[in-house]
């Protein structure tokens, strides 16, 4: 059987790291919008929230919130 974690277990041996700098492409939305996503079911996403498209080319849905702590535009 697989070993279950909890969302906020303690984990030994656990190394810090970064993600690699990379860049992604992202407009935020003035309306509410979805998206087809990877897993072929559609997500909603809000006002404000923005869809991005990843490395692979791939759409997807960032939380306005979650961005704006994770992302910065480049000029």
């Amino acid at each position: 059987m697989s070993k279950i974690f909890e969302t906020f277990e303690e984990v030994e041996d656990m190394r810090p790291c970064m993600k690699r700098p990379i860049i992604v492409h992202a407009k935020q939305m003035k309306e509410p919008f979805r998206v087809d996503t990877l897993e072929g079911n559609y997500k909603y996403g809000k006002h404000g929230d923005y869809l991005m498209r990843g490395i692979e080319g791939e759409l997807y849905i960032c939380d306005r919130e979650i961005f704006e702590k994770s992302y910065d535009f480049k000029d």
